[in-house]
């Protein structure tokens, strides 16, 4: 045979083969989704069925939110805090300073977080003067400080009732 047969008889033979791989791949592929859709669809299932039987008091659960003490705190700057407060909060931006016109410094988008002090600043949507020192999730525009910085009181679900600042925790010695 001549050389271009050969080397045309060999691709033909390598793009048989690898269209049966890609085949089977795709059948492979196909028949994974199809045991995911059938796991999926009898988890959603139980899902359903254990929230119709789950109590009515668990939908509208109280907001975590504690003070707790004898905790090490470190920011990114060398502050140390022994006291916290633990609690619920809303996705937010977070300040370098409490003013809205200031720095993002980073984002909380989990909860709950933790609340060292508190100082305070401009008013909030809710009328509120008081601003709590945290750690975003996700670090902003200032990299070295790792995301702290402060939010605006109407992000930390503090129990109904109670005052704010929230007793007990300090206020912020640099601000």
């Amino acid at each position: 045979m001549p050389v271009d047969m050969k080397t045309t008889m060999k691709t033909s033979m390598k793009t048989t083969k690898a269209n049966k791989d890609v085949s089977a791949r795709g059948h492979r592929v196909r028949s994974v989704l199809r045991r995911s859709a059938s796991v999926a669809t009898a988890l959603g299932i139980l899902a359903v069925g254990a929230g119709l039987a789950a109590p009515a008091r668990a939908a509208g659960r109280a907001p975590t939110c504690e003070l707790r003490e004898n905790i090490q705190l470190r920011d990114a700057i060398g502050n140390v805090f022994t006291k916290a407060l633990y609690c619920d909060n809303l996705p937010s931006d977070v300040y370098a300073r409490a003013d809205f016109a200031s720095p993002v410094t980073g984002w909380l988008k989990m909860s709950p977080s933790w609340f060292p002090c508190f100082t305070t600043g401009p008013a909030d949507t809710q009328g509120d003067k008081t601003w709590y020192y945290t750690q975003g999730d996700q670090v902003g525009t200032m990299p070295k400080i790792k995301g702290w910085g402060v939010v605006p009181a109407e992000v930390v679900r503090l129990p109904a009732g109670t005052q704010r600042p929230y007793p007990d925790l300090p206020r912020c010695p640099w601000f």
